[in-house]
């Protein structure tokens, strides 16, 4: 901790000069850093240094101490007085008092009584400042990883299925402020290129993002689904397409500037004035993310891009389709990372652009032959060797009717996203299990994170994260402090171990920290929790 800064405002020079020279401030932790004959020359002074302690004589010319003490402690709620006087009178100190005044020292003033009120001042800050550094220790823990109640309520948001009283009671529940005269959604999503089980690359990002916009009141992130995020953007309706803007402008930024090989889009809604409006405007950035799979080298989409893009050949026989516009990728790609809500508008995009096929049974024929092999290609490229579903056509001549492609399409996509669900959802559940194995063997160590049990589980931290919150229903800090929480209630209740003890057992270095978390997550302090005085948090 700094030096703690002292100032003086006291019109006797004698009195003032002596408080500064007989006091060895730098020994005690203080920084003597100016001081003024009365109230009046001493505010601008106090303003621009800012002082953790005012030590003022309570009556003097122009402004007196009470006055002065009024306005600073108005202004620096933090700041400490120590209040001088050469009355006993009861009502000086009464008003002291009354004002927040910490000491009310009578003249003449000793060394050993000042050093003694200095003394006291900073310990109560140095606890106020532990104690300052221990919240922001532990909101910054839980506020890392998603919550997963958050997720929860703004999966109903924008699915359309709250009335807007319910939204506004349930945001207060979770303390957020989502009032505002517009809205709007970005969604996007962030890979590593090569879609390594472990990759850092993309958590990095990810990371560095959700700092980032945490820092702006006008955005709320939140998670999607296992693949995608969306920002939430609140603010003046006239402001929000300047917010929108810098939304994407800060995703772009991030990834760019990561100089690494990631796969990322974003895709942007259409602006609302309701809250009620929200599951229209995700409609519509749905609609829009939906075309990553047929633009890939595109990064953004909005309404107004995909009006202009169109995938189009202009032939109407199959040997002049252009094959790097019937890519094979597009449907591997959909099937790989497409999620099943998309499936209808992917098929409707990506059938509007094939206009050639409308009177080619030809095409359609090939079209669905290619689409049926590329599934199954990439449903092995997904590790799943006997995919074991029918993805034969439903058309027994064979001779699809253009109406007849469209729904054939969904079907096949349909189907292969649903396996590929099913295995994923499998695997995650083998990894999850594994990863609380190893968090329940080792959630006493210090030094457990996210990253050393993703290492563990031989993923990325960030696909664990997300994971995780989806099937235990808590991120992985708050089940780790879950666990360490009811070690230590077992601890108490059993053993006559010190509190210290029982925090460097489950994993606190700190012990003024572990009795900091465990009441917050108890409702009292590790001492009454031992002897009954408690009422427990539900």
């Amino acid at each position: 901790m700094d030096n703690i800064k002292v100032f003086i405002c006291e019109d006797e020079s004698i009195v003032r000069e002596g408080l500064r020279d007989m006091i060895p401030w730098e020994k005690y932790g203080f920084e003597f850093v100016g001081d003024a004959p009365d109230g009046e020359m001493a505010l601008p002074m106090i303003r621009n240094l800012k002082p953790d302690v005012l030590i003022t004589d309570i009556t003097m010319p122009f402004m007196d101490g009470l006055s002065l003490c009024k306005i600073v402690m108005s202004e620096f709620p933090d700041i400490k007085v120590i209040i001088i006087s050469g009355y006993s009178d009861f009502e000086y100190a009464r008003q002291a008092i009354s004002i927040g005044v910490e000491r009310y020292l009578l003249k003449p003033i000793t060394k050993a009584d000042m050093i003694s009120a200095i003394e006291e001042i900073k310990q109560k800050i140095t606890e106020a400042s532990e104690q300052q550094n221990y919240i922001s220790k532990y909101e910054q823990e839980f506020k890392k990883f998603e919550r997963f109640s958050h997720r929860a309520f703004f999966e109903k948001l924008v699915e359309g299925s709250m009335s807007v009283q319910e939204i506004y009671e349930q945001a207060s529940e979770l303390h957020l402020n989502l009032s505002a005269n517009g809205y709007n959604l970005v969604i996007f999503t962030i890979r590593d290129a090569q879609q390594s089980s472990y990759a850092d690359d993309a958590a990095n990002v990810m990371e560095s993002l959700f700092g980032h916009f945490m820092q702006y009141p006008d955005y709320i992130i939140f998670r999607c689904n296992l693949l995608s995020y969306a920002v939430m953007i609140k603010g003046d309706l006239e402001r929000i397409p300047v917010l929108t803007d810098r939304c994407v402008d800060m995703i772009r930024q991030h990834c760019e500037e990561a100089h690494a090989d990631l796969s990322w889009y974003a895709a942007v809604g259409v602006p609302t004035e309701r809250l009620s409006g929200m599951s229209k405007c995700y409609s519509d950035a749905n609609r829009a993310f939906a075309y990553r799979h047929l633009f890939p080298d595109e990064h953004i989409f909005t309404s107004e891009l995909i009006k202009t893009k169109r995938y189009a050949p202009n032939a109407d026989d199959l040997h002049s389709l252009d094959a790097a516009k019937l890519d094979p990728m597009i449907i591997r790609n959909f099937v790989r990372t497409g999620i099943l809500a998309e499936t209808e508008s992917f098929a409707d995009e990506y059938i509007t652009g094939l206009k050639c096929m409308e009177d080619s049974v030809l095409i359609r024929d090939y079209l669905l032959v290619s689409i049926r092999v590329n599934v199954e290609l990439a449903l092995r490229e997904e590790g799943i060797e006997d995919p074991n579903i029918d993805l034969s056509l439903r058309s027994a001549d064979m001779e699809i009717e253009a109406a007849s492609f469209r729904s054939n399409l969904i079907e096949i996509l349909t189907k292969a996203i649903t396996v590929r669900d099913a295995e994923a959802l499998k695997r995650s559940s083998d990894i999850i299990d594994s990863a609380m194995h190893y968090i329940d063997n080792h959630y006493m160590d210090e030094d457990i994170s996210l990253d050393s049990v993703a290492i563990a589980s031989n993923i990325s931290a960030n696909y664990l994260s997300a994971m995780f919150s989806q099937k235990v229903g808590l991120s992985f800090v708050e089940y780790v402090t879950k666990k360490r929480m009811e070690k230590a209630k077992q601890l108490l209740r059993k053993t006559d171990k010190r509190s210290g003890e029982i925090a460097g057992e489950i994993g606190y270095k700190d012990p003024r920290y572990f009795s900091f978390v465990f009441k917050k997550k108890t409702g009292c302090t590790p001492s009454q929790y031992r002897n009954g005085e408690y009422e427990e948090k539900r």
